[in-house]
């Protein structure tokens, strides 16, 4: 059974959500202040988190902060509605996917069991497969990317989108490619989650020295992962 955490101060929306989750086979954890959701998001018994932007105290994105520099649970951030920056924000510090408040029960759901499905190794998928381009290496079944030889930590969301574009090296693909192969859903016309993720992607394979940009993009479409000479 999937543990979910809910920070959130909204007690009586906790509640709903839980009575929501619970039955669909969810275990929900709920707590209402920012440095005990940290304590309790680390503490390694839960799948996901649910992060509401805004918190007394810590507020959301500290909180997520501090999450980040420890841990790649996935972390589903509540924005509100229309509040493109809170949005970016999130998307920036790490954040797998957000949704704006309100919200339906059912979209709640839908979004956790989709970055629960990209968190976790294909089961069957059997022995692990290596993809190689350039100096990039993704061992797919454990879900480890290397640059270099050198382990790099990204999110679930961040794994799956490198997984993509080296799985189509030197072919453009769209961002209505990604977000619905990525995120599940069809892209809206601004929706910046994809090159938000892109970017953060972007900064975790900084090249070493003599090394060039994997990915590149294409204006107005989409992204390519650059082969390279020894490909």
């Amino acid at each position: 059974m999937d543990q979910i955490l809910i920070i959130d101060d909204d007690v009586a929306l906790c509640e709903l959500v839980a009575e929501y989750l619970e039955p669909l086979g969810f275990a929900i954890e709920a707590v209402h202040q920012g440095n005990a959701g940290v304590e309790r998001a680390l503490s390694g018994g839960h799948s996901l988190v649910v992060l509401d932007v805004m918190l007394p105290g810590l507020n959301g994105f500290e909180v997520l902060r501090q999450i980040r520099a420890q841990s790649q649970i996935p972390v589903l951030m509540l924005t509100a509605r229309g509040d493109d920056i809170d949005r970016i924000v999130g998307l920036e510090i790490g954040a797998d996917d957000y949704l704006p408040k309100p919200f339906n029960p059912r979209e709640l759901a839908a979004r956790i069991s989709a970055i629960l499905r990209r968190a976790q190794p294909d089961k069957h998928q059997g022995e692990s497969r290596t993809i190689l381009v350039g100096d990039v290496e993704i061992d797919s079944g454990a879900r480890v990317v290397r640059r270099g030889g050198q382990v790099v930590d990204l999110t679930s969301v961040e794994y799956d989108l490198l997984e993509r574009l080296m799985r189509s090296a030197g072919r453009i693909v769209t961002r209505e490619e990604l977000s619905k192969d990525v995120l599940g859903r069809n892209a809206s016309p601004y929706d910046r989650s994809i090159d938000m993720h892109i970017s953060n992607l972007r900064k975790k394979l900084a090249p070493g020295v003599g090394s060039v940009e994997c990915i590149k993009t294409v204006r107005g479409v989409g992204y390519i992962y650059a082969q390279t000479d020894r490909d």
